[in-house]
């Protein structure tokens, strides 16, 4: 029998071996290109660009490229301190420290911040106000250099934690001599006699910039370098006119200014030399850093809010206009102004209405203090008094407070800006403010007595007294008015359950009750009221039908004075027939301003409406014009030119913040609008 042998196949490789050939050709095509790139949303692309340490938990993409450059990134990550101090050191031998000093100061910024080392802030300040003022003028940041802004934020906030109070609360300007890292020190010179500002010493600085404010319509800050703060002041001499009218709560916008001489020369150096100096905003708003004029920063919504936050005024609202005698015996003064007198600024006086107070000027003094047309033009007073008293009684007060004011800082009448006062009077207090500027003759004491004031059977106090209230000349220094929401033939309000329920609480002021029962019991025959029921406060006053508003209603001031009307509505336009809530139209309305202007959609609260702060703006524009032209003074300042090697401009970096003259193109005073024409093309009644 045949057998027959099987040939052997061929050998074949092992199957693991091609499966092994397979994955790395699989894992070849996987891995791909090592750069890739994918389209995502611009915004986002745009954050990541400008990120920093003063808005990110990561440091900017210009000090990773520098932690890259030397090959420090991983080091920065495990051990900061260490990092910085390989970097610094680098300071010594690169020839173009501009990179590595602006990586310095937000790197350094960033690790004081994760660790609470407060010598690294002041490193931070140091090397950020070497890389944005070099010792060469040639090596200054060019103005599109995104890390200027950067910079500029990273030397203010580093200088303000730097002298930080224990609990963070102020910043401790002095001198001495602190610890830096890198074996470093820093020894600063403080300028006690920056702290003295138009006798007044100033003190307790807080750092507003890192306040949140709610409440004003808007936030305007200059942009610029320096730490901003609020300053407390207290008078040098009590006797002193100014220090009459200053409220002690008033906070003033400063800067706190670290100059180092020669910084890229002195950033390595065992000992930096520096001066700190602490500059008013009111005077001054930039300074000069190695020939070329330079910014300051300041922040005077936030300082204007953190006064207003902290001030008593709120509640003497509510009881104001009940306590006839309240807000006379709380306050010295009835009169307060926003900052120390100066010659040469026209002065606006705010006048409030009922049951309120000089803080809800706040959103207009907010605009009108920030605006570069007005600023150095005028001077801001506010007039507060109890708002149940009867108006002539008022009145009374407030020319009173005016013809005092300018007797105690001008008697020898050497400053012709004080001739020619604005004032601006809310619901009651326009009619207080149309009682400035008027001649009374006896036409308001009629409607009173039938009886002249010299025949009544009265003390002598109390016939001075009511000569006072109703016999009055207008104010010569008095030449423009601004009324709004004026009820001047009455608010509807005034007739209410509610209001004649308030009368009855109403106490008036000692003086002013003895001196109506003084009239009362000895002239009972002679009089043109009930005297068993006198109606004397504000509320009886603003009634529709008052014989003191059919009398006030047609007064008109001297051809000297303007008068200007503000009027809400609560609808559109035409306003006939309608009310802000309060007063209507038609009780607004005077057929003799020289210029009115409607509001619509509109509440009584007219005064924070941005249509009727613009409006007050032009106003104030078109007088101070006026007044310059005639008189030679509170004319426009003109724009300071920089010089043609001057690149360094703070102003060229737009904030949110920033004041919003450049929509108009305004600068001191260079209008790119018509400051004659309406606030709101949509709502003007001319």
């Amino acid at each position: 029998m045949m057998r027959t042998t099987r040939q052997a196949r061929p050998r074949r490789a092992p199957r693991t071996a091609a499966c092994g050939i397979l994955v790395l050709l699989l894992g070849l095509v996987a891995c791909g290109p090592p750069i890739t790139v994918r389209r995502v949303p611009a915004r986002q692309v745009s954050a990541e660009l400008a990120r920093s340490a003063l808005n990110s938990d990561s440091p900017s993409i210009f000090s990773e490229n520098v932690l890259n450059r030397w090959g420090l990134s991983e080091q920065f990550r495990r051990d900061p301190a260490a990092a910085l101090a390989a970097l610094h050191e680098r300071l010594r031998t690169v020839r173009h420290p501009a990179g590595t000093l602006f990586a310095l100061a937000e790197l350094c910024f960033k690790y004081a911040e994760d660790s609470g080392r407060r010598e690294y802030d002041l490193a931070a300040a140091v090397f950020a106000y070497a890389f944005l003022f070099p010792d060469d003028t040639a090596d200054r940041p060019d103005r599109f250099d995104p890390r200027l802004r950067i910079a500029t934020d990273l030397y203010n906030r580093a200088l303000t934690r730097g002298f930080a109070s224990p609990d963070g609360s102020l910043v401790d300007l002095h001198s001495g001599v602190f610890a830096l890292p890198f074996g470093q020190q820093l020894s600063v010179a403080f300028d006690q006699q920056s702290l003295e500002w138009a006798n007044r010493w100033m003190y307790g600085f807080v750092p507003v910039a890192e306040l949140e404010v709610r409440g004003l319509g808007t936030r305007f800050r200059d942009p610029g370098v320096g730490a901003p703060l609020a300053a407390s002041t207290q008078s040098l001499d009590e006797t002193s006119a100014e220090s009459r009218y200053l409220p002690p709560e008033m906070k003033v916008p400063t800067t706190a200014l670290l100059r180092i001489p020669d910084p890229r020369t002195q950033a390595t150096q065992p000992l930096i030399e520096s001066t700190l100096r602490v500059y008013n905003r009111y005077e001054t708003d930039g300074v000069e850093i190695g020939g070329e004029r330079v910014p300051l920063e300041s922040e005077p919504s936030a300082t204007l809010a953190y006064s207003l936050s902290r001030s008593r005024i709120w509640s003497f609202e509510r009881f104001g206009i009940l306590r006839g005698d309240l807000i006379s015996s709380e306050i010295e003064r009835p009169l307060i102004f926003l900052e120390p007198y100066r010659p040469g600024r026209i002065p606006v006086v705010f006048v409030h209405g009922t049951g309120s107070s000089p803080g809800r000027w706040a959103d207009m003094i907010n605009v009108l203090a920030n605006d570069r047309r007005l600023r150095g033009r005028f001077q801001f007073w506010f007039f507060f008094y109890d708002s149940g008293n009867a108006i002539p009684y008022s009145a009374l007060r407030l020319r009173q407070a005016l013809a005092g004011a300018v007797e105690r800082i001008d008697p020898e009448r050497r400053d012709p800006a004080l001739q020619q006062m604005v004032v601006i009077g809310h619901s009651q207090g326009g009619l207080l403010t149309h009682m400035t500027a008027i001649e009374s003759g006896d036409r308001f004491w009629k409607g009173i007595s039938s009886r002249p004031i010299d025949e009544l059977y009265v003390s002598e106090e109390t016939r001075e007294l009511l000569r006072q209230v109703f016999v009055f000349e207008p104010l010569p220094f008095v030449k423009s008015l601004v009324f709004i929401a004026t009820p001047h033939r009455g608010a509807t309000l005034a007739e209410s359950s509610f209001a004649n329920l308030l009368a009855r609480f109403i106490q008036l002021p000692q003086t002013l009750a003895g001196a109506t029962g003084d009239l009362i019991t000895g002239n009972p025959d002679a009089l043109r009221f009930d005297p068993r029921r006198p109606v004397f406060g504000s509320v009886y006053g603003m009634r529709p039908g008052s014989v003191l508003l059919e009398e006030l209603v047609d007064t008109q001031p001297p051809s000297g004075v303007k008068a200007h009307s503000i009027i809400p509505v609560r609808g559109d336009l035409p306003p006939y027939g309608q009310t802000d809530g309060v007063v209507r139209y038609e009780s607004a309305h005077l057929d003799w301003v020289a210029s009115e202007l409607v509001v619509p959609r509109s509440g009584h609260s007219v005064q924070r409406n941005p249509i009727a702060i613009e409006e007050v703006r032009r106003i104030l524009v078109e007088h101070a014009d006026r007044v310059c032209d005639d008189d030679h003074v509170a004319c426009p300042r003109r724009p300071q030119t920089l010089g043609p090697g001057d690149r360094f401009v703070m102003n060229a970096e737009s904030t949110a913040l920033d004041a919003p003259e450049d929509d108009a193109g305004a600068l001191d005073g260079q209008d790119g609008d018509d400051s004659s024409g309406a606030a709101d093309p949509a709502g003007d009644v001319r």
